[in-house]
């Protein structure tokens, strides 16, 4: 008996204890963030084994900026306002980075009935289906039991390439888009796109003098892979005055220039459509790009995560970079050619699930062994985000119950993006000193900013570049999160930001009105 009640006690300080603990880590005096960096000497009872001081230099190295100093900020200034902090605004409007399903984008019903079946696979047992059958249509029933015939459960380890019924669907779905046969066996599904191409630079970087081609601007995901990979970026740069377009001679400058200097220039990455950029190449130009590639021995990384955001369908279509290839006859046989996907984008927007694909096209066969074989470490990507890419590559069709409602959802959703995006790059061009480009696909504009010249004073007491001290500065004054242009790269002496224009149709009046007070106060604030 006395055991017990020792047991007892102890069991209820270990409470008490818990309780404090709890009650410490939610203070409402010091931000959560910020606590959670800290190492108090008062906590320390001996030398921390690893420090910034003796881990890997090229981590440190690394810099991603749509979560890097203001996507940080912007997260304090959310869990200020849940504690009753008062600020100019009301709500934090993350424009950082592409999330639609954060800025309130509904999820594609049929997609997520699905998900939840699989989820739940009682629900779709005989003795459950007049159940079923009250709040789920029969196709995403049907859809569900043949991934589970195919999976068996979601909460197992699949095949290291992706589910072998699943990469089926995404092959089938790539021939019809291209009108040239694709092969399961060269699909590899990921964990988003990234992984896909994180795990593609890691087979490309054989030593320090590799370099990638990247664009300028560009998605941060490769200057920070390449840092971390002690690997060599080679910037080629759009043209903003051509709607950020992109020509074979810069591209030969750009390799020249690298080659000259030692670099070992081994693929050449286009993000089409253009992230932060928006543009949209042309057949044309795809085909210049692929006998660059050809003349100067050089692998194609295909970025096309954007390819569903097309906004002007007639005059700047989406061509997928395979199915140039496969037109351009029998002499580019055997290019290698690496095309990315992911659900994170289009009208989906599933970003946290991450879920993705790349499509392997002319490699060698020892390299396709290497690149399975760093795909097993990891074991699998995860079955749910792989779902949501047959899900993807295989909505509803023509007849299908579900049909109409996935295709309402579908445009709703489209045509409120392409109306957003026009609103929004008016509203910049409106603003004094600045100009911005129409964006033809993804969902970002990138408008480059004249500050006045006691601004950029500014920031350099601030130690901070004078676009990162402009979005600051707006973010502190709105609420809203962009991302400074310098974290993709500009041309020198430019500056410019990232703008989604994914906040919802509701939101837009209030969120135009409150940036062009915003940029007014802060341009008589600092005029010359």
């Amino acid at each position: 008996m006395a055991s017990l009640q020792c047991s007892s006690a102890y069991k209820t300080l270990l409470r008490q204890l818990a309780s404090q603990h709890h009650r410490s880590l939610y203070s409402i005096n010091t931000p959560v963030l910020a606590r959670s960096f800290s190492s108090s000497p008062r906590n320390m009872t001996f030398p921390k084994i690893l420090t910034s001081k003796n881990m890997n230099a090229q981590v440190l190295k690394a810099e991603y900026a749509v979560r890097g100093e203001l996507a940080i900020r912007s997260e304090e200034l959310k869990h200020e306002l849940t504690k009753g902090v008062k600020h100019p605004f009301t709500r934090v409007v993350a424009c950082n980075i592409g999330n639609p399903q954060a800025l309130d984008q509904k999820p594609i019903t049929f997609f997520r009935q699905v998900a939840s079946l699989v989820e739940y696979p009682e629900m779709l047992k005989d003795e459950n289906a007049e159940a079923a059958a009250k709040f789920f249509p029969s196709d995403a029933i049907a859809r569900a039991k043949l991934l589970l015939k195919n999976i068996g459960s979601v909460g197992a380890y699949s095949h290291s390439q992706g589910i072998p019924h699943i990469r089926e669907s995404v092959a089938k779905f790539i021939s019809e888009r291209d009108g040239h046969p694709a092969d399961p066996a060269m699909i590899y599904l990921t964990q988003g796109a990234s992984a896909g191409v994180q795990l593609t630079l890691e087979m490309l970087i054989e030593n320090n003098e590799v370099g990638i081609m990247i664009p300028i601007p560009q998605y941060p995901l490769y200057t920070a892979t390449l840092a971390v990979l002690d690997a060599n970026p080679v910037p080629y740069y759009l043209d903003e005055a051509k709607g950020w377009g992109l020509t074979t001679e810069e591209l030969q400058r750009s390799y020249d220039e690298a080659a000259k200097k030692g670099v070992d220039t081994r693929a050449l990455v286009i993000i089409n459509p253009g992230n932060p950029t928006g543009q949209c190449l042309t057949v044309e130009n795809m085909r210049e790009i692929i006998e660059f590639c050809r003349k100067n021995r050089v692998m194609l990384l295909a970025d096309e995560v954007y390819q569903t955001n097309i906004y002007q369908p007639n005059e700047r279509p989406f061509h997928s970079f395979k199915k140039v290839l496969k037109s351009m006859g029998p002499k580019y046989e055997g290019f290698e050619l690496i095309s990315f996907h992911s659900i994170s984008k289009g009208m989906i927007g599933e970003c946290g699930r991450r879920g993705g694909y790349f499509e392997c096209e002319g490699l060698d066969s020892s390299v396709l062994e290497q690149i399975y074989k760093i795909s097993s470490i990891s074991l699998c990507p995860n079955v749910q985000g792989q779902i949501m890419v047959d899900l993807m590559v295989s909505p509803p069709k023509k007849g299908d119950p579900s049909y109409e409602q996935y295709k309402k959802e579908y445009d709703d959703i489209y045509f409120s993006l392409v109306k957003r995006a026009k609103i929004l790059e008016n509203m910049f061009n409106s603003l004094e000193g600045c100009t911005c480009n129409s964006a033809d696909g993804a969902m970002y504009l990138f408008p480059q900013i004249r500050l006045p010249k006691k601004a950029i004073e500014a920031a350099q007491t601030a130690g901070k570049e004078p676009d990162q001290f402009y979005c600051m500065a707006m973010l502190e004054s709105t609420g809203v999160c962009m991302v400074a242009g310098s974290g993709f790269g500009q041309v020198a002496g430019t500056a410019h930001f990232r703008s989604t224009f994914l906040p919802q149709p509701e939101l837009f009046d209030d969120f135009c009105s409150g940036i062009k007070k915003f940029h007014s106060d802060f341009m008589t604030k600092y005029r010359d």
